[in-house]
């Protein structure tokens, strides 16, 4: 299983100032040598914490590989075109929003993303969609034409009490198991942290699990480099049992 780690909320650091530190690509430097297998940033419209500036050095210096998130608007798919990351996940996106609330909704957006798939991948990007663990919009991805479906775990992340979350991690694996079905590749995100990844990172057919906020929070105390092998640390044993 890959790790991908999310630097934004080191951009949200340095826009705090708008100054230049702390940088975003020294952190993407410093996750690899910890062992990330990828590094992930989600470029929004109203450039919040990523700058543009941020994915053009980065698809420079990143040597694993470079995922970009992004929402369906042909401003940043062009962004995308250009720089050609190597993975570009398509989320939903609203400007109130603190960070991304839900999956989305493809089969209502199908139209546009049926352009906008095809279009990625002509240009050699594999492109993933961020759904929550729904069937109809599972079925409505592989209809996209997308490579990957990356599930939103947020439910997961949220439940309180034994019995929702474990209803929430039968719901994550009933939508794996559908979605590799259905000639989906799987990967999955959000809300993950160290007390709650393990049962996520247990899940076979999950191929990468891509963590931002509590890597970051973590490295504020203990340096990115522990954070990053902590975690890594905790999804390979989860794999292992």
């Amino acid at each position: 299983m890959r790790l991908g780690v999310n630097i934004d909320h080191v951009a949200t650091i340095r826009q705090a100032r708008r100054i230049d530190i702390p940088d975003p690509v020294e952190a993407a430097v410093l996750a690899e040598l910890a062992g990330a297998d990828g590094i992930t940033v989600h470029l929004r419209e109203d450039r919040r914490h990523i700058q543009d500036r941020d994915v053009r050095i980065l698809r420079q210096t990143v040597k694993t590989k470079l995922n970009l998130e992004l929402a369906d608007v042909p401003e940043i798919v062009a962004i995308a075109l250009e720089v050609k990351p190597e993975d570009c996940c398509v989320v939903p996106e609203r400007r109130q929003e603190i960070t991304t609330e839900g999956g989305l909704d493809v089969r209502a957006g199908i139209a546009s993303l049926g352009r906008t798939v095809p279009r990625l991948t002509e240009g050699g990007i594999r492109v993933s969609l961020f759904v929550a663990p729904d069937p109809d919009q599972i079925r409505a991805s592989a209809d996209s034409g997308a490579a990957f479906v990356e599930l939103h775990t947020g439910r997961y992340a949220e439940a309180r009490g034994e019995s929702a979350r474990a209803e929430a991690l039968r719901a994550l694996g009933e939508a794996v198991d559908l979605a590799r079905g259905l000639g989906l590749r799987v990967n999955a995100g959000h809300g993950l942290n160290y007390v709650n990844v393990r049962p996520v990172a247990a899940l076979p057919e999950i191929e990468e699990l891509n963590i931002g906020h509590a890597i970051i929070a973590r490295a504020v105390l203990v340096g990115l480099d522990r954070a990053v092998r902590e975690m890594k640390t905790l999804m390979w044993e989860a794999r292992e049992r």
